[in-house]
């Protein structure tokens, strides 16, 4: 109420000086003509304050409060590698540019208020603006390297959008030498003739020591690799095995054959299935570990998950979203203990159709813990596998039966399925990068998807029906510009994407994929069109799932390492046990945006660590292959360049000045470069032979040159100097 009142006050005293016959005014003779009481003075002066920073209203050097002569935004400052940068802003359909000499000592991710210059882009380029004020640090917190001087020492950033180095004054700077890697904390963000000077929080290890590359990039985007005291004394509180209590209520199947399927180094494995033929077709059981009877709201353990919001799986680690106790132990689904599970127990028809469900609290049983790879050997006929499960291996054989079924089902309808491989990166005791190889799914890992999905699917939909506030996973219909290129990238290859209004239905993506599956191009095309596609949420309202081809969606099945599943399991088991009354939906709708707000921007800070890794160790990989020569395919063109992706999925880039003897022109409508002496076309899909020519380690790139053929159809570049 307090803030209502506020908030109508200052819209008040805002119109009053937008009206059109205000003259500029001081203060004092503002508040005589609203007649401002004395006990509501102060207020009043901080909401001229608040007026003025907001860029609402500007005060002139006699006290005077006026209109802002000029138009003024907030936005977030992005800035480049190349000392530009952009301002982004709510509402505005474009960012504005910001040149190099207008960021008035703004960094990379600060809050800042910016003065249009120009209104309208011109010539295809962008809005401009200058930045007039700093508003609020962005970047807090730096990773990077220390370099030592005589009486001082400095930190140059990882992050090369943040573009100073920081100064470290000489009794911070301890006993630490050139090339360790630290954490800092800005104290001083400095002036146009002073560098930012930093309080050294953490030393991560020297940059040449084990895996403290991987950490950095951890540390740089503010990921937590360690639980606060509050939290491990709430997970020693935990039992270690389920009690007699607990079991109250809860529907009873341990003594269904039940089976976890993971990868073989998973250890938190929080799903568990179970399948039965039945006279009419399959009952499937979907069992998920229930996480919410140990993680209750608003606890320690509960408040740290969601401001961690999900796992990390990086190439050396796991960041977990909940201590190991918990996600390893008796939150896990491990073969031969009891343990509690939400569970959805769905009735199929012989065609796949749900004719009936049912969503319970139980306690389950798991009789084996299998692999993928285990389960994929079993289905393909190897006797000595189908020998040692040979109890298993009739349901096993089932699941494969419904699998297909459910996979059909899914593609009539036009579901998606982006079946490419992703990147396994081996690494030796050291943690470097010894090989990176694709990462194929096989028949048991397309098994488990299927299940979850319709798991997934199921409880979505019961709970949209039942108008209970939710989290559900949407995704939205692809970006028309975005879709547009990707008609004309796929003309290159004699494929025409039918759009309707520069729409396109699922149906028409899953034709894609399935004309190209098997192609040599197979993976660039499915790579380059999700790249076309909007990225997936967390929102409260369900409004579809594009790429799946479905109006019902959520995350059910991972509360182990995702806090949206772990926040519906509780909404869930409150509807079954009757106690969602009005009270406590009124407190589910008044937290749920911002969980799932939360949720989705944890998921992205997740993607983009892992990206950075994975370019890490591939660069670091490649770096021992400089001078080898590789067949792969071209997988993008740019004005600047043209980039290769190989067979193992790494790609590079040959730099528009590395081409081949001759002047390329870029066309942007076709995606192609072309010589303009000889007319040598580059394009995308195109095979191609290239050198690795060099490595950046930190920009993470990845330098290749073209091999052309000579006349006679021999290498121009001595194989066997690159050997």
């Amino acid at each position: 109420m307090e803030k209502e009142l506020f908030d109508k006050r200052k819209k008040r005293i805002r119109d009053l000086i937008y009206d059109k016959h205000y003259q500029p005014m001081k203060q004092k003779e503002i508040g005589y003509l609203l007649q401002v009481e004395p006990e509501d003075r102060k207020e009043f002066v901080q909401i001229l304050h608040e007026l003025v920073d907001e860029g609402v209203v500007e005060v002139s050097k006699r006290g005077k409060y006026s209109p802002v002569s000029k138009k003024l935004l907030n936005g977030t400052f992005v800035c480049t590698q190349k000392g530009f940068g952009f301002v982004s802003v709510e509402g505005e359909e474009d960012d504005f540019y910001i040149n190099e000499n207008d960021m008035n000592g703004a960094f990379h991710e600060d809050t800042v208020q910016i003065e249009v210059t120009e209104e309208r882009a011109r010539n295809g380029r962008r809005k401009e603006a200058k930045i007039v004020k700093i508003l609020e640090r962005g970047m807090t917190e730096i990773v990077g390297t220390f370099e030592k001087c005589k009486s001082y020492g400095f930190v140059v950033p990882d992050n090369l959008r943040f573009d100073s180095d920081i100064f470290i004054p000489k009794e911070e700077c301890g006993n630490l030498t050139d090339g360790f890697k630290v954490l800092v904390k800005i104290v001083d963000y400095g002036d146009l003739g002073k560098s930012p000077e930093g309080r050294i929080l953490e030393v991560l290890g020297h940059r040449d020591d084990p895996r403290v590359d991987i950490l950095s990039i951890v540390k740089a985007y503010n990921i937590p690799t360690e639980f606060e005291e509050d939290v491990k004394k709430e997970v020693g509180a935990v039992p270690s095995a389920i009690e007699k209590s607990s079991l109250e209520g809860r529907l009873d199947l341990r003594d269904w054959q039940t089976v976890t399927i993971d990868g073989e180094d998973a250890k938190d494995l929080d799903d568990a299935i179970t399948l039965t033929k039945t006279p009419g077709g399959y009952q499937l059981g979907v069992h998920i570990a229930d996480v919410s009877e140990y993680v209750k709201e608003n606890s320690a353990l509960d408040k740290e998950a969601l401001k961690r919001g999900t796992s990390v799986y990086l190439v050396d680690r796991v960041i977990p979203m909940l201590p190991h106790q918990l996600s390893n132990g008796i939150c896990s689904l491990n073969a031969g203990t009891d343990r509690l599970a939400l569970s959805c127990i769905m009735d199929l028809d012989r065609e796949g159709n749900l004719k009936g469900h049912r969503i319970a609290e139980t306690v389950i049983h798991v009789d084996e813990r299998m692999t993928y790879t285990s389960v994929a050997l079993i289905l393909d006929g190897d006797e000595k596998e189908r020998k040692r499960y040979e109890k298993l291996v009739p349901m096993f054989e089932q699941m494969k039966e419904l699998s297909d079924i459910l996979r059909e089902v899914r593609h009539e309808r036009g579901s998606v399925d982006f079946d490419f491989p992703e990147s396994k990166i081996v690494l030796n005791e050291d943690g470097k990068a010894i090989d990176v190889i694709p990462a194929q799914r096989n028949k048991a890992t397309k098994i488990i998807e299927d299940f979850m999905l319709l798991a997934n699917e199921t409880v979505a939909e019961n709970f949209y029906w039942q108008e209970i506030p939710f989290v559900y996973r949407t995704h939205d219909n692809p970006d028309g510009e975005k879709v547009r290129k990707l008609r004309t990238f796929l003309e290159n290859f004699g494929i025409i994407l039918k759009l309707k209004k520069d729409e396109i239905h699922p149906k028409e993506i899953q034709k894609l994929l399935t004309k190209v599956e098997g192609t040599p191009e197979e993976a660039l095309i499915s790579r380059l069109t999700l790249r076309s596609m909007k990225q997936a949420r967390y929102t409260t309202e369900s409004t579809g799932h594009f790429g799946l081809s479905t109006s019902y969606y959520c995350h059910f099945t991972s509360p182990i390492r995702r806090y949206p599943d772990l926040q519906i399991h509780r909404i869930i088991k409150e509807t079954l046990r009757g106690k969602l009354n009005a009270k406590r939906i009124r407190h589910y709708e008044s937290i749920l945006t911002k969980v799932s707000e939360q949720s989705s921007k944890m998921e992205r800070r997740a993607d983009e660590v892992e990206r950075e890794v994975e370019k890490l160790k591939k660069a670091e990989y490649m770096e021992r292959h400089i001078g080898q020569q590789y067949k792969g395919v071209i997988s993008g063109v740019t004005g600047w360049g043209i980039y290769v992706e190989l067979p193992n999925t790494i790609e590079g880039m040959v730099h528009v000045s590395k081409l081949p003897g001759d002047y390329y022109n870029y066309d942007e409508s076709s995606y192609s470069m072309t010589g303009e002496r000889t007319g040598r076309k580059w394009k995308l899909g195109q095979p191609v032979e290239i050198v690795v020519a060099g490595v950046d380690k930190i920009l993470k790139n990845i330098d290749f040159e073209m091999i052309e053929e000579d006349e006679h159809g021999e290498d121009g570049r001595n194989k066997a100097d690159c050997e």
